[in-house]
């Protein structure tokens, strides 16, 4: 019994950080297109870039979200009760980025694709920024009473560590994005990215790095500051890979930091899923936040046949759609609503 809520501590971890890794090139692609594209054409190519898996990224989060509910009930209800606003945000966000990329393209015209641009940008740094907050804060504490019940006001969770937590996963997916459409574009996009890589880095990535270091010195150990020194020996490579151009390596290079990075602030937490900042034997741990023995054990079997068959489709969609987007791939614009005029004209006569 005691090894189950361990093996579930972990298994969430890794779908929170599958989910920075996979969705964080996605937001960050996002935010590229309102703030580095220069023209209609090289929004596009971003937008084509991610146009295959951005949908099937966000799933991370579903499972995440889900699995913790499933894993850990009381850290799911305590958390999401006391960052209701933040992850209100979150979720408006992600909706007005989805209906964005899916209408985008139906009309063309400069205010049409200027408005929903704005919104897939915009949806991209509200949901990053939230869900940086919300993980920072699920790190280093909430104010929770003895039954997990949030003390204050609803804008408690807004403090100098959820703005950092915010910043640094804005910077990561900024960074991770930039790279990103390095490696899967080709023409004036990759070759701004390029320039772009090595010059934001060292900037964007300062907060996750203050983040990594408070956690670690509120509660590190040995192993946790062992990976922290890990992710960052990768981060100084995946700089000098995207200085030298190599584009994969200093992709994989940055997602290994994203990794290393987020092992290291879980490695440093465990076995506390969410400390209370009023008195520390209100903290939620894996022993007294999760559920029953059995619930443990059905989520285990499942999980097991599941997760091969989704992480082999996953892996199957990015070898299909592995080559690069350039801007004479891109087809020709096509306006919708005159189709639709007329399929109404010909049901109406």
């Amino acid at each position: 019994m005691d090894a189950l809520p361990v093996v579930w501590f972990v298994a969430i971890a890794v779908l929170w950080g599958g989910y920075i890794l996979l969705e964080g090139f996605d937001l960050g692609v996002g935010m590229h297109m309102l703030f580095s594209a220069r023209d209609e054409k090289q929004r596009r190519v971003m937008l084509n870039a991610i146009g295959p898996v951005w949908d099937g990224n966000e799933v991370w989060l579903l499972t995440a979200g889900a699995g913790t509910f499933a894993a850990f009930p009381l850290w799911y209800a305590s958390l999401f009760s006391t960052l209701y606003i933040p992850l209100t945000l979150v979720l408006l966000g992600l909706i007005f980025r989805a209906v964005a990329i899916e209408y985008r393209g139906k009309i063309v015209g400069q205010r049409w694709t200027r408005f929903w641009d704005w919104a897939i940008g915009l949806g991209s740094l509200v949901a990053a920024f939230g869900i940086g907050a919300g993980l920072a804060l699920t790190t280093t504490g909430l104010p929770i009473d003895a039954n997990g019940d949030r003390v204050g006001g609803p804008f408690v969770w807004l403090t100098p560590t959820a703005v950092l937590g915010g910043l640094a996963l804005v910077g990561f997916c900024l960074v991770h994005g930039a790279t990103f459409l390095a490696l899967k574009t080709d023409g004036p996009v990759r070759e701004r990215m390029g320039r772009l890589v090595p010059r934001l880095a060292p900037i964007a990535l300062l907060p996750i790095a203050g983040w990594a270091v408070l956690v670690e010195v509120q509660g590190g150990d040995p192993v946790s500051w062992t990976v922290l020194v890990l992710a960052v020996v990768a981060v100084v490579l995946a700089w000098i890979a995207a200085a030298k151009r190599r584009e994969g390596w200093a992709f994989t290079g940055f997602a290994a930091f994203g990794a290393l990075g987020a092992a290291s602030i879980f490695a440093a937490v465990f076995p506390v899923v969410l400390p209370s900042t009023i008195d520390p034997a209100y903290d939620l741990t894996i022993w007294n936040a999760s559920s029953a023995e059995y619930t443990l054990t059905v989520m285990t079997i499942v999980t097991a046949f599941a997760l091969p068959v989704v992480l082999g489709y996953q892996a199957w969609s990015y070898w299909v759609f592995r080559k690069r987007v350039a801007p004479e791939h891109l087809p020709a614009a096509h306006d919708a609503v005159p189709a639709i005029r007329r399929d109404v004209a010909a049901r109406t006569r």
